[in-house]
């Protein structure tokens, strides 16, 4: 499947605001503060009658974004940012993750229906001032085994406040690998959607001519554990940050690939325009299934 995006860029132009203006000077006048970063997907949750939370989640305590008011499905979709503002300079990481532009954050907050929360990943936004958060865990051990434990921690957390059943996960770039090493581990999750996803971090760092993710884990050593997952993954025909072939190259470690669905849509990038076609894609995913399908 392929989409055309053009009829959606006039509008997505027109909504970014003074803060991508800001983005746009941070060339020049360095990038915006972790507080203004902050403030801005305060005020995008907001607007949607959003809050966020800090939980605590061994070994972190993660942010967390979640509507005031919380439906009576058994279902829960978990929305898993980014890697967000890793690095300050191709060598130098940033002193704080919180991204500059959340899209996990977008997403959750265009989520059609349903039960829905966001899930932050560690040491972004105020969190990101507390102790224990090394730069080491955005960069090199971002999809590390104690990454995994703190979010599988939180998702249990999550999952208990919204007395859901099942999970839906949904990955954004490195929160897509983060959410398939978390659908390894877990018996109910009932479907895995990544966009723009990072899930073979050896072949994306050999593609870029990296050094790589040492102390990371990779998705694609664990497929045969999600091989009986319904999953699709959703691929920016344009982006250049994490191409097609990082998601082709996951989807052939499968041993079974009747379950994977690679869903290329031209003109989109790694960032655009994913959130104004959100609800449209879903719908194309189709309703969730009551049960998660069994290991083998």
């Amino acid at each position: 499947m392929s989409g055309n995006p053009n009829r959606h860029l006039a509008t997505t132009l027109a909504r970014k605001g003074l803060y991508i203006l800001l983005i746009a000077l941070a060339g020049c006048a360095g990038a915006p503060s972790w507080e203004e970063r902050q403030q801005h997907a305060d005020a995008l949750a907001n607007a949607r009658q959003w809050h966020r939370i800090v939980v605590p989640s061994r070994p972190f305590a993660l942010a967390t974004y979640q509507p005031s008011v919380i439906g009576a499905d058994e279902s829960l979709t978990i929305y898993i940012e980014g890697d967000g503002f890793a690095w300050r300079t191709p060598t130098s990481p940033s002193r704080n993750p919180t991204p500059l532009e959340p899209v996990a954050l977008k997403l959750a907050l265009h989520h059609p229906h349903g039960k829905a929360a966001y899930l932050a990943r560690p040491c972004m936004f105020a969190v990101g001032q507390t102790a224990g958060c090394d730069p080491a865990y955005w960069t090199g051990r971002r999809f590390s085994q104690e990454v995994v434990d703190s979010t599988n921690n939180a998702i249990d957390l999550l999952k208990t406040t919204f007395k859901a059943n099942t999970l839906v996960l949904v990955g954004y770039s490195g929160g897509g690998a983060i959410a398939s090493l978390v659908a390894a581990s877990r018996d109910d999750v009932a479907r895995l959607i990544t966009v723009a996803g990072n899930l073979d971090p050896e072949a994306w760092a050999r593609q870029h001519r990296i050094t790589p993710l040492e102390g990371s884990l990779n998705p694609a050593d664990v497929t045969g554990e999600i091989a009986d997952l319904p999953q699709w993954h959703f691929i920016g025909g344009n982006d250049r940050i994490v191409p097609a072939d990082i998601a082709k190259s996951f989807a052939a470690s499968f041993p079974d690939t009747r379950n994977v669905h690679l869903v290329t849509l031209d003109g989109f990038t790694h960032s655009c325009c994913w959130a104004n076609v959100w609800e449209e894609l879903l719908g194309d995913v189709g309703p969730v299934s009551r049960h998660p399908a069994e290991k083998r």
